[in-house]
Order: C-alpha cells, then structure tokens, then sequence
C-alpha cells in the first residue's frame, strides 16, 4: 500500500461561530487542554499532508493564537454564509500551491485519528474524489483532487460544504470505522 503524501495539503475548517456548542468550536480544547485546532491540525500532517490550512472566521482575532505555528491561516470574512464560505476561502488559498488534492477536516472532530487521513490519502491522485466512511456512513476527511477544485468551489452554497459534488460524481467511500471522524460535537460549552 502506497502513501501519496508528497503535495497534499491538509484543510481545517473552523470558522462558524458555534451558536449550538456556545462558542467558536475554533476556541475549544479538549479536557486536557489542548486546542481542538492543534488536534486537527496534528491527523492530517501525521495522516501524510505536507501542509495545512487552518480556515478561521468567528473570533478569528480570538482563535489564531491556538493554531500551530506550521500551519497557515485564512480568514473567511464571509464565515457567516456558512460552511461553503469556509471551504471556498480554503481552496482559493491552495490555488497557488502545487498541491495535487486537499484532504478537508472540520475542527470539531477532536478524536479523529492520523490513521483516517492516512487511509483516504493512499493511492490518491489529482483526479481523485474520496471521502471517509464510518459504519457505512459519510464522515471526514474528505478528499478532493485539484482537478475538482474549481467544480467544487462553483458547486458551493449555504452551510452543505462539498457533499453534494461529491456524492454527485461519485467518491470513493474509504473506510475508518473506529477512527473517529463521524460525528462532530454540537453541544457542550456553554
């Protein structure tokens, strides 16, 4: 089994504000203590993306000190459209790169595993459509291979992010079941 690692760019989305959990989920840690961005951030480089974009809004002023330094920050200044805001901001800042796929992940997944980025970047390419599938349901990370990038952004509206476009042009589903990507946390803040 082959890790294609070389040129993925992991992309964190943590810019909604979080009205249901109480706060931005960007500002949350875990019992521990350690920010819900650094967890994030930390899956998708050891899960093999050479880079990470970190996507703040809500808060951001609040929120860029608990991101790791490695990573890079983009403000979506639209956060309040909803995840497609987000997931925009993200992929117009990976246009520069020489990125051959972006593998997204959203902040409020603080128990996903290295190993589901892992899985769903093995054997990818440019072409490439992939998302993570826990018990037979859709979950993160998803992959999205530059050649849809440009049909993903145009797709995008709302709060639904990418699953549309990739449900529609078929993905393949990866399975993760136990590494902890399925369910986000809405509630426990406040």
């Amino acid at each position: 089994m082959r890790v294609v690692a070389e040129g993925a760019i992991g992309l964190v989305l943590a810019a909604g504000a979080g009205s249901r959990f109480g706060m931005p989920k960007a500002l949350a840690r875990t019992p521990d203590g350690t920010p819900w961005l650094r967890r994030a951030t930390t899956a998708l480089v050891d899960g093999g993306c050479e880079h990470v974009v970190v996507v703040l809004g809500a808060m951001a002023e609040s929120a860029i000190h608990l991101v790791p330094r490695e990573a890079r920050i983009v403000i979506a200044r639209d956060w309040h459209d909803g995840q497609s805001s987000s997931l925009r901001a993200g992929l117009e800042a990976c246009a520069s790169s020489k990125g051959f796929a972006v593998l997204v992940t959203l902040v409020d997944l603080p128990d996903l595993d290295a190993e589901a980025a892992r899985r769903v970047l093995t054997d990818a390419g440019s072409e490439s459509l992939r998302r993570a599938a826990y018990d037979g349901r859709p979950g993160h990370p998803v992959l999205i291979g530059r050649e849809h990038w440009g049909g993903v952004a145009t797709s995008l509206s709302g709060d639904t992010g990418a699953a549309r476009y990739v449900a529609e042009h078929g993905a393949a589903w990866i399975d993760c079941s136990g590494l902890g990507g399925l369910a986000d946390i809405d509630e426990g803040a406040a």
